[in-house]
This record gives structure tokens, C-alpha cells and sequence, in this order.
């Protein structure tokens, strides 16, 4: 395996977990690569476990009085577009 130099990462606040995470994800990606017993259908299921993360985000963010063009601002999309994929069904 190659060596991977550190970043620094912010350690307090959500920007310092979601750092800490993303390094998590990269590391089991990596472990799977290697052929350690991580499962690669136990990695793919952080897809679903994302995907609802997000959604709980966003619904806190409309509870807390957040416009979705505040919300499609941060996702980069427009406002009808984080309306349809976020927004209440």
C-alpha cells in the first residue's frame, strides 16, 4: 500500500466530523480494495445511510425556517431541484 500523506482537518464543530468521516469512508474503501474482510455490500449500504443523513439535515434546516433557496444554495442546485429531491413527498 502506498503512503497517503495527512491533511489537516478541522477537529471541532460539524466540519471537523463530517472531515472525520469522509476519512472513515476512504479508509474502509481502501481496506475493501485490499481484500480485508470488510464486505463491499456492507460498504455500499453508506449510500443508503447517507442519503438519509442528508435528508434529516435538510428537514432541520426547514424546521429551523430555511428557505430552499438557502438549502439549494449550499447543495448547489436550484430551487425547484432541492424541492423535488428533498421536499416532502
Amino acid at each position: 500500500m502506498s503512503k497517503r500523506t495527512r491533511r489537516a482537518v478541522e477537529t471541532h464543530g460539524p466540519r471537523g466530523f463530517i472531515a472525520a468521516a469522509r476519512g472513515f469512508i476512504a479508509a474502509a474503501g481502501r481496506r475493501v480494495a485490499d481484500g480485508d474482510e470488510v464486505d463491499l455490500a456492507e460498504l455500499l449500504t453508506l449510500q443508503d445511510d447517507l442519503t438519509a443523513a442528508i435528508q434529516t439535515a435538510v428537514d432541520g434546516l426547514k424546521a429551523q425556517g430555511h428557505s430552499w433557496a438557502y438549502i439549494a444554495a449550499a447543495t448547489g442546485k436550484s430551487r425547484e431541484a432541492a424541492y423535488l429531491k428533498w421536499g416532502k413527498k
